[in-house]
């Protein structure tokens, strides 16, 4: 890889809901990662409806594929998850689990990738400990998470369809988020 070549980062999660706030959160940071530079592409709500992953199983659906091979050619990666009871959702982690096809690769799991993670969930607590638990998976599969890390209460916060939510400061953290898994992935590949 060079410095000529766009950096690409990824954006994985949300909810089965169309427009759903995680959803528009992924979103919010994936914007800021195109404005820093990057190419941009998102695996969101139905996408990830995949079987359950199962190393001894071979055979991948048709979107079990596209998803591990866009994690593959990634620089960085996004990773929004709703929080439900406290804990990241199914979808999420299920999708997380496909990372493991990438265990024989040159660039194993997410390696050298930087991850930005974002968990919204209606109250602190589980925002908190969604994004504990997604820090704690990145780390597991060799991710590089971001400094800033998202936990959004959606009770006190709402995403419009125009990009922006009803506080700034959680627009400015989002973005952050974004430019940070840009930026790790400029300096990665530029030196």
């Amino acid at each position: 890889m060079t410095s000529t070549r766009a950096i690409k980062v990824l954006g994985i999660g949300g909810s089965l809901r169309d427009g759903s706030q995680s959803e528009r959160a992924l979103h919010v940071a994936l914007r800021a990662a195109e404005d820093a530079g990057a190419e941009v592409s998102a695996i969101t709500g139905s996408a990830l409806t995949l079987p359950f992953y199962d190393a001894g199983i071979p055979d991948r659906t048709p979107q079990a594929r596209e998803l591990v091979e866009a994690v593959r050619q990634a620089d960085g990666i996004i990773v929004v998850s709703p929080g439900y009871h406290g804990a990241l959702s199914g979808l999420v982690k299920n999708a997380l689990d496909y990372v493991e096809d990438l265990r024989s690769d040159a660039r194993p799991y997410l390696d050298g990738r930087g991850v930005g993670l974002i968990a919204v969930a209606h109250g602190w607590q589980a925002a908190v400990t969604t994004l504990d638990q997604l820090r704690t998976i990145a780390h597991a599969l060799r991710g590089w998470p971001t400094p800033m890390g998202g936990a959004v209460n959606s009770s006190e916060v709402k995403f419009d369809e125009a990009g922006g939510a009803s506080e700034e400061k959680v627009v400015r953290n989002l973005r952050l988020i974004g430019r940070q898994v840009t930026e790790f992935a400029q300096a990665r590949w530029s030196s």
